[in-house]
């Protein structure tokens, strides 16, 4: 019997494609028999040590220009059937502390429900505001206790753990977020995922 296979999820909260990814893991689990390692990372701690950001000055590309990421995002929500509100202007976040509470979640045993959680909150449920009050009520619903979760939130820990996960990212070849290694391969984008099925069906 074949072993099961592994891919890693290397994945940003604040990520609008690092979301739309997510919502099709389940059925790459399902349908192809591998299991999803869900690694946080904060994406600007990858880019420092990459020394080059895509998102700072003017757009490198058409790619990263924000109104066409929103459409595209769109698109690719409506396509998935996923729910998607674009959060640019709408929704108040601070991309490091939702890594940080992740972080601290994947300590307690709890990253990807909690994970699916903040992606809802920003990118489904489109709230105002998701700050720290948002963060410990999300660690309860997903059954995290509020005091073990806002003792880990407050503990340096997060942030060597955000900064080891990036640093494993980029010594496995990635260069952004969503990127899925399977058997030493990397595959950016979530647009990648019907390139990771298939390299999974083989």
């Amino acid at each position: 019997m074949d072993a099961r296979k592994t891919v890693r999820f290397y994945y940003s909260i604040g990520s609008r494609y690092s979301y739309l990814a997510s919502t099709q893991l389940e059925a790459l689990e399902r349908e192809t028999g591998c299991e999803v390692v869900w690694r946080l990372l904060h994406s600007l701690d990858l880019y420092r040590l990459r020394g080059v950001s895509p998102f700072e000055g003017e757009p490198v590309s058409g790619q990263y220009d924000w109104d066409y990421r929103r459409q595209d995002a769109e698109r690719w929500a409506e396509y998935y059937g996923v729910p998607y509100e674009e959060p640019r202007g709408a929704v108040d976040f601070d991309p490091r502390l939702l890594a940080r509470a992740c972080a601290a979640a994947a300590a307690l045993g709890a990253v990807r429900p909690y994970s699916e959680s903040l992606f809802s909150a920003i990118f489904a449920e489109a709230l105002p505001e998701v700050g720290e009050d948002v963060c410990l009520e999300r660690a309860e619903a997903v059954g995290l206790s509020r005091g073990t979760f806002a003792g880990e939130l407050a503990s340096p820990r997060p942030d060597r753990r955000l900064v080891e996960t990036a640093e494993e990212a980029r010594s496995a070849g990635a260069f952004g977020v969503p990127t899925f290694v399977v058997d030493g391969e990397a595959f950016w984008g979530n647009d990648r995922l019907v390139l990771v099925r298939h390299h999974l069906s083989k």
